[in-house]
């Protein structure tokens, strides 16, 4: 190769990966934008005061004299402070929006955020979380009435599959 020719090549590697990299970080953007907009950063609420409830539960459980509710209150902030250090916002951010940017083109993305920012898109992220828990109450409402079916199903094969010898075994002797 020519020394014109190595020059020509290496510049253009290097405008060519210029422009991935731009591209790369114009994907994170979007992908932090769609995240913003889907409130990702209040993903791990439910799992704080899941946390805050178990606390107060075993105080109760304990039960702990009113006099002691500064010692719960102290123990809540730690607990706090140890999940802050694993699932805080800033601590999942990176992997979410490597999560977005590798599951969504960056032109998904876009799409996603317009409908996001439309009235619809902002009606679902209203609505949803209502619609979902409700389908589960429906669900779990249903499944009631299948547990005891599905336990006496279970039950009915336990003792199917148990061997031969062990139905007619007779019980061990006792030791004298």
């Amino acid at each position: 190769m020519t020394p014109i020719r190595t020059l020509c090549t290496a510049a253009f590697m290097v405008c060519l990966s210029a422009n991935v990299f731009a591209d790369a970080k114009s994907h994170a953007a979007n992908a932090e934008t769609f995240l913003k907009l889907a409130h990702a950063d209040k993903l791990t609420a439910p799992i704080y005061a899941q946390v805050d409830q178990l606390f107060d539960q075993r105080f109760v459980q304990a039960q702990a004299p009113e006099t002691k509710k500064a010692l719960l209150e102290t123990y809540k902030a730690k607990a706090k402070a140890s999940l802050d250090k694993a699932v805080a916002w800033d601590k999942l951010k990176p992997d979410m929006v490597k999560l977005y940017t590798t599951n969504f083109s960056e032109q998904e993305l876009k799409d996603l955020i317009a409908f996001y920012q439309s009235p619809l898109g902002k009606k679902v992220q209203e609505t949803m979380p209502r619609v979902t828990a409700q389908s589960a109450q429906m669900a779990q409402a249903k499944l009631e009435g299948a547990v005891p079916e599905v336990n006496k199903l279970l039950a009915d094969m336990t003792k199917e599959i148990a061997p031969a010898d062990a139905k007619a075994a007779p019980a061990p002797a006792k030791k004298p």
